[in-house]
């Protein structure tokens, strides 16, 4: 298979493979001759025979293996990490030598050859000798193979001819990458597909009747691909985005493809606007997550569940400021937060429908804003509602109340702090904002507040978050408990979980015993509530 350059090498390092085996098993066949086990000293026969029996109980073992037939070892062996580690049982007998050409999964992974070359041509082998009717998945390693892209095509080929069901394809770089076989672009057995660095054809015609998932990592698509791909997947149901840029439209009409995620972007550089626009009427769930990604959602009608996680910062977050600049950049952090207003609302109005929400800090803080201003915000009819990546801030605590009085339908709320930073950074516009919700009478302003069918909160909290920030964080937390205490009318439980490492142990108890006893003095709204405070 190789290209007549290689042939000397490939050849080499096939009689090198054949010979380990051949080597292995002459040695081994003589070994039933001499047991290893006899002495001729009377002193050692008790030993002697203690080893005898230790070498019949392993002798059971391996007949009960030896009568299993070829068909279930080549799954077991499939079973193995990598095809080298399947590859290596070809020393344990004759039986042995090509069970490993029969499995129907293969991993290649070049993290254990010290040379490409090596790699290479250990793959190029097992091709050669592979004797099993398909293959179920492939995971191939195409790091640092540039050089390689003639045999990467010719295996790529060859996974098309075994019917591949599952293929997994990762590269270092779009530079290092190969170009998909044309063949491989109509191979109708693909179930699923994991491609990383890879070089999208922009002119290649697919045809992946089969597909029903895909995943496309660190590639660079245009409008035209993505409609090229959907067009070509008839079947598919779930598509995952990760570090994938270049298009601005995501229109899914198919009533298969039910998820879609999206896991950062990359901006086009032709100066387009650069927000991502989804037209998805029939999917049921979405996921958005990662840093600076704006998206437009013009069509989820259908939409179930909804995971909402990314950060849209402005452009000057984190960033000192001079006093005479200070005014310039407000101005136009201004008009940034204005537009993040528009984008949160807009969510908020597609996904009024939608059963289950998780949302993350920038969208509670941006809500805080809006209500700071005044603004109206869309009545959303989600009974399940995850807050991640919470702050403790009273600017985030008042950003919550003002949310869960948009989110009246809510009947299970989950708050996570476990995974938030406590330091941010923020903009002085955004500063202006925090140091506002800061000053704010959390219990006045909501006393009027009801939560007619809130019954069941989950609050976890990172304890090595809060032992940076003892006093803030005890006072905040109690008086967010306090305040779902208070107007949650039908509030059956409410429970506190606080993540710890082992040596938090003794302080942490100290602190969740203290925040439990001042619990159990707050006025509840539910006289059937339940508090649980506890330490994992």
């Amino acid at each position: 298979m190789a290209s007549s350059g290689d042939s000397s090498q490939d050849s080499s390092g096939d009689s090198s493979l054949d010979s380990a085996c051949d080597s292995s098993q002459d040695s081994s066949g003589d070994s039933s001759q001499n047991d290893g086990f006899t002495t001729s000293s009377s002193s050692n026969l008790i030993n002697h025979r203690s080893l005898k029996k230790q070498k019949l109980s392993v002798t059971k073992t391996l007949d009960r293996i030896s009568q299993l037939p070829d068909s279930l070892l080549a799954q077991i062996l499939s079973l193995l990490p990598t095809t080298k580690d399947a590859f290596k049982t070809c020393i344990l007998s004759k039986r042995w030598r090509y069970l490993w050409a029969s499995v129907d999964n293969l991993n290649f992974t070049r993290t254990s050859y010290r040379k490409t070359s090596d790699f290479v041509s250990f793959i190029d082998y097992v091709i050669a000798h592979f004797v099993s009717s398909k293959i179920k998945r492939l995971k191939l390693d195409c790091s640092h193979l540039s050089r390689y892209k003639s045999h990467m095509s010719q295996w790529l080929s060859f996974a098309v001819e075994k019917k591949v069901e599952d293929f997994v394809y990762w590269s270092n770089s779009n530079r290092n990458g190969c170009t998909l076989p044309e063949s491989f672009y109509t191979c109708s057995s693909l179930v699923t597909l994991h491609l990383t660095f890879y070089c999208f054809d922009s002119g290649a015609v697919i045809k992946w009747n089969s597909l029903k998932s895909i995943k496309l990592e660190y590639l660079v698509l245009s409008d035209e691909d993505i409609a090229n791909l959907l067009s070509g997947c008839p079947a598919l149901e779930t598509m995952e985005f990760d570090s994938v840029g270049g298009f601005l439209r995501v229109e899914i009409n198919s009533l298969n493809l039910k998820r879609l995620y999206l896991k950062g972007f990359t901006f086009p550089s032709d100066g387009r606007d650069p927000t991502l626009e989804i037209v998805a009427p029939y999917l049921h769930h979405l996921e958005i997550s990662g840093v600076h990604l704006k998206c437009r959602l013009v069509d989820v009608s259908s939409l179930v569940t909804a995971i909402l996680t990314f950060h849209t910062h402005c452009i000057k977050d984190g960033q000192a400021l001079l006093e005479e600049d200070a005014d310039d950049e407000e101005d136009n952090c201004r008009d940034s937060h204005q537009f993040f207003g528009i984008l949160v609302r807009d969510y908020l109005q597609k996904l009024r429908c939608a059963s289950e929400l998780t949302i993350g800090n920038w969208f509670i803080e941006v809500m805080c804003m809006l209500q700071f201003k005044g603004v109206h915000i869309p009545e959303v009819k989600c009974k399940y509602l995850t807050l991640e990546e919470l702050h403790l801030e009273k600017f985030n605590l008042f950003g919550v109340a003002g949310l869960l009085r948009a989110f009246r339908h809510v009947e299970t709320l989950n708050i996570d702090f476990a995974t938030a930073k406590f330091n941010i950074a923020r903009c002085n516009f955004g500063l202006r904002y925090s140091a506002k919700g800061e000053s704010i009478d959390l219990q006045s302003w909501t006393s009027s507040f009801e939560f007619p069918n809130l019954k069941n909160v989950k609050i976890v909290i990172s304890l090595t978050y809060l032992k940076d920030h003892l006093e803030c964080c005890f006072d905040k937390l109690f008086k967010l408990s306090e305040f779902l205490l208070k107007n949650a009318k039908v509030l059956e439980k409410l429970v506190i979980i606080s993540k710890r490492r082992e040596w938090e142990s003794c302080w942490a108890s100290q602190y969740l015993i203290r925040l439990a006893e001042k619990l159990l003095t707050c006025p509840r709204s539910s006289a059937n509530s339940v508090i649980m405070v506890l330490q994992e």
